[in-house]
């Protein structure tokens, strides 16, 4: 039988205790998330911890699926810092001076922040069962800011790139992909401060499924598939170019199924030809309009109400 001395003894009943007292899913202003350490939700649905992408050796903070063991692309629900990579792993995520989450890299430089405008001393940051990360005043449990506010990628260069039809209570409408199944009840939430948004509340909990949005403007539904060990698409739009906001431009009509895809409504002629004719659309169609010298419409113009 061997022994400990009285150092080892000292130092194993102080590492129990550091163990005993760190929150699971939260930290505190006197904590540090360092590389490779992590947290877990208190439900264990999610992570939040420092990953390298497939075939990439920088380090990023994120979020993912807890019981997925592989970190994929369609695993991690949320970045921090995905514009500014970690070279090494030396990252570390704290809570700031002023209050807000940081990410630091060995040099101390702050690659990403919460960004909160007013200072919140006395906070703490907590991963949520829904994949949240809440930071909130520890006096009033108020959050001052969520990664759900804060999703990636949501436009392209400022304008729409995708949407759906008129909300009809079950679905949106013209939403290919959108017709739902039984697992899953669909939500519209219009709140007091007039936000509107869309919650999806799963039947079968059993399963994993989420929504997300690609580098290519891609919006998702994917479903895991245990056997597989894979993510599966279930839904996806656009469907096709004329599901692309805006394809045929102003008084365009788009079919698919036509080559090329775009043509003017009756009446109407593409506004600037050269472009159009280069198979780029998004200008549109103005109204066609012929006068003579009289200054009045041709017969032709006439026929269509014009």
């Amino acid at each position: 039988m061997g022994y400990l001395s009285k150092r080892s003894l000292l130092s194993v009943f102080c590492c129990f205790c550091l163990n005993f007292g760190v929150a699971l899913d939260t930290i505190i202003s006197s904590q540090s998330l360092k590389d490779p350490d992590f947290i877990i939700s208190r439900g264990s649905s999610f992570r939040m911890g420092f990953f390298s992408p497939v075939n990439s050796t920088n380090r990023y903070l994120g979020i993912w699926y807890n019981k997925i063991s592989v970190v994929t692309y369609f695993s991690v629900v949320w970045v921090a810092n995905r514009d500014r990579p970690l070279k090494d792993s030396s990252g570390v995520l704290t809570i700031y001076e002023d209050g807000n989450l940081v990410v630091l890299n060995g040099q101390a430089e702050i690659l990403w922040s919460s960004n909160v405008s007013n200072s919140v001393p006395n906070s703490s940051a907590t991963l949520l069962d829904s994949g949240n990360l809440v930071l909130q005043r520890n006096t009033t449990g108020a959050i001052v800011w969520e990664s759900f506010q804060h999703p990636c990628f949501v436009w392209k260069d400022g304008h729409p790139y995708w949407r759906t039809g008129p909300w009809n209570g079950q679905f949106f409408t013209g939403e290919q992909s959108g017709v739902p199944d039984y697992h899953s009840r669909f939500i519209i939430v219009y709140d007091k401060e007039e936000t509107v948004y869309a919650t999806v509340v799963y039947l079968n909990v059993s399963g994993l499924s989420k929504h997300l949005v690609d580098s290519q403007g891609n919006s998702m539904q994917i479903n895991w598939d245990d056997e597989k060990e894979d993510w599966e698409v279930v839904g996806f739009a656009p469907a096709n170019e004329c599901d692309v906001y805006g394809t045929c431009g102003a008084f365009g009509n788009c079919y698919a199924l036509s080559s090329p895809i775009c043509s003017c409504l009756k009446g109407f002629e593409p506004k600037i030809v050269e472009e159009w004719n280069r198979g780029n659309w998004m200008s549109g169609c103005v109204r066609r309009i012929h006068c003579s010298v009289k200054g009045t419409w041709k017969e032709e113009e006439k026929k269509i109400g014009f």
